[in-house]
């Protein structure tokens, strides 16, 4: 009996490997000027999370009133919540901004949020969507600093009183900083996303793995379970904090462009 156990075991433990969800699948390969922009999983759960977004909008402001119902209640703080956080961090001169931060938030959020389903897929943890996202925000932080303060922008890496003997060290170290905004934000959402998901894969492989042994293991079966539910109710709050964290720190980055703070 024992061989027979392990037997069952191994193949439990076979099935349950924590980077499947992660897979790229390829529903149809298309070209655009030579590049390969085939329709994936990916661009279809990019897709969900934009009709979910869009729904939400929809229901909404559909019915609009004075006294706001459920849904337009919740859209409004929601807005709301993105208003404050751009003047708080970039004052009244980010107002402008307020759709592209909301914007961000609200798609990484939604993706957060639809990864978590059974069966989904999370495109936020793919280091190739996050990076994307990151390099666009560099790139129009540094266009908005150009061309609200032409060439004084590159004092950014110059701090305000720093002796002129520091300079040659101070100044690498600023641009170094800042290059590597990009790689710094997009590792960051990335890198949650994904240990998250590899944590409830894994944990919930122990449970069919343990169900699957038979005897005592079977007994201790619901302690991997209840720490599942532990990280899923933890992964939750990753979720939400990660779409906050992502939109504030383009709120920070922004705001050096903007108010040119030293």
């Amino acid at each position: 009996m024992k061989p027979k156990t392990k037997t069952r075991f191994r193949d439990a433990t076979t099935v349950a490997n924590p980077l499947e969800q992660f897979a790229i699948t390829r529903y149809a390969d298309l070209s655009v000027a030579g590049a390969d922009a085939a329709f994936t999983n990916a661009s279809l759960f990019m897709l969900i999370a934009l009709g979910v977004i869009l729904t939400f909008f929809w229901v909404g402001t559909r019915n609009a009133a004075l006294v706001p119902g459920r849904w337009q209640a919740a859209l409004e703080s929601l807005t709301g919540f993105i208003t404050d956080m751009v003047d708080e961090n970039i004052g009244p001169k980010g107002r402008a901004f307020v759709p592209f931060i909301f914007s961000l938030f609200i798609f990484i959020l939604t993706a957060n949020m639809i990864g978590l389903f059974p069966f989904s897929f999370t495109v936020t943890s793919h280091l190739a969507v996050t990076f994307a996202f990151a390099a666009f925000i560099f790139l129009i932080c540094v266009i908005v600093g150009i061309a609200k303060h032409g060439l004084h922008f590159f004092s950014l890496f110059v701090p305000a009183n720093t002796p002129a003997v520091l300079l040659l060290l101070i100044v690498p170290i600023e641009l170094i900083s800042f290059l590597s905004r990009p790689l710094t934000l997009s590792i960051r959402l990335f890198a949650n996303m994904t240990a998250g998901h590899i944590l409830l894969k894994v944990f919930a492989g122990f449970v069919i793995s343990l169900g699957a042994a038979g005897g005592i293991l079977t007994a201790i079966s619901p302690l991997p379970f209840l720490m599942t539910v532990a990280f899923y109710g933890l992964e939750l709050i990753v979720a939400v904090v990660q779409a906050y964290v992502f939109a504030l720190l383009t709120c920070i980055y922004l705001n050096d462009s903007i108010n040119l703070h030293h």
